[in-house]
């Protein structure tokens, strides 16, 4: 079983707003995007169903923020990480889904999570993921073109990824600069590190 991974945010360069990340292990990089593993770790996570990410999101952070800052059995308050995950249905832009929003528990919570009242806990299972980075803010139109990039790059390669992507943020709303965003896909079987160039 896999020690949770989460740990001091000066082991990874783009983590700099939170005292504690989460890690993980570089396995190959190309000149599209990357792979990483890791371990399987605990969320508070919360659902919203909505046409646009920019509804749901205030929605599900709010029920999250209160999980964090005492909305829980034992009144605990709970450090921030970083980064905030969205799992991001597929769907046509006019359509309506349902997206997943996932706040990661710092290292002394990973065992015992404090129970949750209006969220849920989860845990995510040791993994490998396809990330792309970029900058700036992260839309419903950014989303898209980068998981768009991505997948363009894979299937370049003949990579195999599990259908539907996560949306990654490091950054509060109040930064204005250096922002940094992922699009993940999750590794099925072995990834691939070689590009189509």
């Amino acid at each position: 079983m896999c020690v949770a991974r989460v740990g001091n945010s000066s082991k990874v360069d783009f983590c700099f707003e939170t005292q504690e990340c989460l890690l993980f292990d570089l396995i190959c990089e190309t000149s599209t995007y990357e792979v990483r593993h890791y371990d399987s770790v605990k969320w508070a996570s919360t659902k919203e169903s909505s046409y646009a990410f920019e509804f749901a999101a205030p929605k599900m952070f709010t029920r999250l923020f209160k999980y964090i800052t005492g909305e829980n059995e034992g009144g605990k308050k709970i450090e921030m990480t970083t980064p905030v995950v969205v799992r991001m249905p597929e769907k046509k832009l006019w359509e309506k889904g349902d997206f997943t929003m996932s706040f990661l528990l710092p290292s002394e919570h990973q065992s015992n999570p404090p129970k949750p009242t209006n969220v849920y806990i989860q845990e995510t299972p040791e993994r490998n993921v396809y990330v792309k980075s970029y900058g700036g803010w992260l839309a419903t139109l950014s989303d898209k073109l980068k998981s768009n990039e991505l997948s363009s790059a894979l299937d370049a390669v003949n990579a195999k990824y599990k259908k539907g992507h996560r949306s990654v943020g490091y950054n509060s709303p109040m930064t204005m600069l250096k922002r940094h965003n992922e699009v993940w896909y999750i590794v099925e079987g072995e990834p691939v590190c070689n590009t189509s160039e």
